[in-house]
Parts: structure tokens; C-alpha cells; sequence
């Protein structure tokens, strides 16, 4: 584990999972679409889906149901679920709102999310954290999405930093992959317990004392 950079050029977050208590949201939503289909649904099926793009979602399950060819429909099916899910409401994650607005005092912010443009919206919304990010891009604003570099590069490049002086916080497999392999250091805070992430830095939680002493010394610095 590397140390936290001092003078990053920017800080580009995942925002499901990491910053609002989505998964939640998606997981009741992967259960009841599983149950449909005649399955379980458990820490296993889970990772076939977490971090993937609806799409993604959508082409896993297919293979996992055995229904080759079926992964839009199953994409569409998750979707309208999780519409459902989160128009009751998600809460922020412990420390989110916190660490961004440390991080925003110093440097350029930024949300690089799986989730198409309406539920992005929709989160960060429910969750109270819509105001703190000027600029976002979703998985339906990208050619390719996560594991693909694309978000976090069109993130960088909007807030006019160089990947490799950025830092990226991730949840998921997919989220670091993708954030790796545009160059940025990576923080990981597994939504998963128990999960191993390839990462630069391991946090538990947002509210990590080391995360939020280095946030609150880039405020300071600035």
C-alpha cells in the first residue's frame, strides 16, 4: 500500500456502493429478478453482477440463466426493478458528503459512474450529494464503460487533470480495473466485505481516519 498523493491534480469517485447506499437498492432488485428466473441469489451471484453497466448486468444473468441471447431483455427487466428500488430512497454512505467537500476545497471533483445518466441522477439526489458534483459522466455518455478506461479518462480530462496525477475511489472490481487502466492511483473501499481489490490505498469506509486526515490536509493546503 503506497501512501496518499499530497498534491493530486484531482479526485474522480464512483458513485454506487461507494458514495450512496445503492447496492441496496440493486441488490433487492437482483433478488427478486433471480427469484423470477428460479434462483438464489447470494454472495456469488453477486459478484457475477456488481460494478457491471446494466448491459453488462443484463449479459451475465443471461449466461447464468442459461438463456443465451436474453441480456438486453434481462437488462430492461433489472432496470425497471431498480427504478422501483431506488424511488423509495438511498442515503449517502457514512463520510461521503464530508470527504468530497474536504476533497472539492483543494481540487477538482468528479463522479465516473456504471449507472446510465437516470439513475446516476437519481442516487445522487435521493442521497443529498447532487450539488457537490459540477461535472459527471454515466455509462451512457462513454463509447465503451467500466472495466474500459473511458469514464475516468473523460473524467480527467474535463477537470483538466492528468490521470496519473489523479486519484480515483472505487468499490468494485470493474470500477478499479477501469481506473487502472486509465492511469489514476487508486483507492479502494470494497462495498463487499471480505472482497480483495487491487488498489494503491485500503480503506474499510469513507470515514477512514488516514482518508479523512488526508482530505482535510489537501483543504488545508490548498
Amino acid at each position: 500500500m503506497t501512501s496518499l498523493p499530497l498534491a493530486p491534480q484531482a479526485v474522480v469517485f464512483d458513485c454506487d456502493g461507494l458514495l450512496v447506499d445503492t447496492e441496496v437498492c440493486w441488490s433487492r432488485a437482483e433478488t427478486k429478478i433471480f427469484a423470477a428466473h428460479g434462483h438464489d441469489f447470494g454472495p456469488e451471484q453477486k459478484a457475477l453482477v456488481i460494478g457491471r453497466t446494466l448491459a453488462g448486468a443484463g449479459e451475465a444473468m443471461a449466461d447464468y440463466f442459461g438463456r443465451p441471447g436474453a441480456g438486453a431483455e434481462l437488462a430492461a427487466e433489472l432496470l425497471d426493478l431498480v427504478r422501483r428500488e431506488l424511488a423509495a430512497g438511498a442515503d449517502a454512505l457514512p463520510g461521503a458528503a464530508e470527504l468530497v467537500k474536504a476533497c472539492a476545497r483543494a481540487v477538482p471533483v468528479a463522479i465516473a459512474s456504471n449507472s446510465p445518466r437516470e439513475l446516476l441522477d437519481t442516487a445522487l439526489a435521493s442521497a443529498g450529494l447532487a450539488g457537490l458534483f459540477p461535472v459527471s459522466f454515466a455509462a451512457d455518455e462513454v463509447a465503451v464503460a467500466k472495466p474500459a478506461p473511458d469514464l475516468y479518462l473523460k473524467a480527467c480530462e474535463a477537470l483538466g487533470a492528468l490521470p496519473a496525477r489523479s486519484v480515483a475511489f472505487e468499490d468494485s472490481a470493474t470500477g478499479v480495473t477501469s481506473a487502472r487502466r486509465a492511469g489514476l492511483y487508486v483507492v479502494a473501499v470494497p462495498s463487499l466485505p471480505g472482497t480483495a481489490l487491487d488498489h494503491d490505498h485500503l480503506a474499510s469506509a469513507l470515514v477512514d481516519r488516514e482518508l479523512v486526515d488526508w482530505a482535510e490536509g489537501l483543504a488545508q493546503g490548498a
